[in-house]
């Protein structure tokens, strides 16, 4: 357990006047230490010419305040890549060595995921042989998770294995969106099936572009992974790179199931778009059938109502009833022709 807990999080969400939100320093590896820091202990820390072997900091930022980028300059010594990367507004998922450091951009859900495509933001992360740094604008759910886990005792050994328990609370995160989904997909084919109106339409499409953002925002986050793994940098151990390739793979897996419900969601708006179509045949049918109906009664009365001479059956006193006899006839053949074809289809 941390030798100092962490102000609670409705004091320390937003960060310090530095912009951390939290920094813990982690003992040797299986000591089980982990310690609390503040920005100045952190910066007291990193300034040791030698710290103790096996000895690491995780520090997390809010970019959003404005010192902390200048925090981050002043005292992580942090390469040119990583501040590169803040500064291009590019948020396409990638993993990239810099000489000893890892410069990771990864997007993950905000902590009030509300099933929004715009509700997912981007985190910067940086990890060498003594410093992991991660840095968010808004609050992020899996970066939260991991926090979490450290404050209650789950202390990782190395700053690789930090990296996997993130990636390892990304991917628990995804199986929850994934889960949230598919009840909703069920609920929406339980009343397609049934017959029970409702905007079906609109709650697959809101549904379809969550995944489809999340699927191209996360797919190409384990291919990186495993490219920058075929040659980790020196002071990553094999366990820790395998580790790694683990929660890689059980991503990959997450991100599989992902593309599937997205392909079921599909199938079931075209389904949706189908019945609609069917609806509207309906519909045109029988307009175009009471058309067909009143077409005889509407040229019969054109023709009697122009006021000329030699109309037929102007002096009959049976003139009215032939022709409504004449009207009933033509339309029952009307009828019959257009019922007989709409049977044939």
């Amino acid at each position: 357990m941390p030798d100092r807990p962490l102000p609670p999080p409705s004091l320390s969400y937003g960060g310090d006047a530095a912009g951390l939100i939290c920094g813990w320093r982690f003992g040797p590896a299986g000591d089980g230490a982990a310690v609390a820091l503040d920005a100045d202990e952190a910066a007291a820390w990193l300034a040791q010419p030698a710290p103790a072997p096996g000895e690491f900091a995780w520090l997390h930022f809010n970019l959003s305040h404005a010192p902390a980028r200048r925090w981050l300059e002043r005292h992580a010594a942090l390469p040119d890549s990583f501040h590169e990367a803040l500064d291009g507004g590019l948020h396409s998922t990638r993993v990239e060595r810099d000489d000893d450091t890892l410069v990771a951009v990864i997007n993950d859900v905000h902590y009030d995921f509300g099933f929004e495509p715009s509700d997912i933001s981007t985190l910067w992360i940086a990890v060498g042989p003594r410093l992991v740094v991660t840095a968010r604008t808004r609050p992020l759910r899996s970066v939260d998770t991991l926090r979490t886990a450290v404050r209650d005792g789950d202390v990782p050994r190395s700053p690789a294995e930090l990296l996997e328990h993130l990636m390892r609370a990304q991917a628990d995160v995804l199986v929850g969106i994934v889960r949230g989904v598919t009840a909703r997909v069920d609920a929406v084919e339980d009343d397609l099936l049934a017959g029970r109106p409702g905007p079906q339409r609109a709650r697959l499409g809101e549904l379809r572009r969550v995944l489809v953002r999340l699927q191209r925002l996360l797919a190409p986050e384990p291919a990186a992974l495993f490219r920058l793994l075929t040659r980790p940098p020196p002071w990553m151990a094999e366990a820790d790179a395998q580790g790694l390739r683990d929660a890689s793979g059980e991503f990959s897996v997450v991100l599989r199931d992902m593309a599937g419900l997205q392909e079921r969601v599909k199938l079931l708006q075209e389904e949706v778009a189908a019945r609609v179509q069917e609806g509207n045949n309906r519909s045109l049918f029988v307009l175009t059938v009471v058309t067909v109906l009143a077409l005889p009664i509407n040229i019969l009365a054109g023709l009697f109502g122009m006021n000329v001479g030699g109309i037929p059956l102007a002096e009959n006193r049976h003139g009215f009833w032939i022709l409504v006899a004449v009207v009933a006839s033509f339309t029952a053949a009307a009828a019959w022709v257009a019922f007989r074809k709409a049977g044939r289809r």
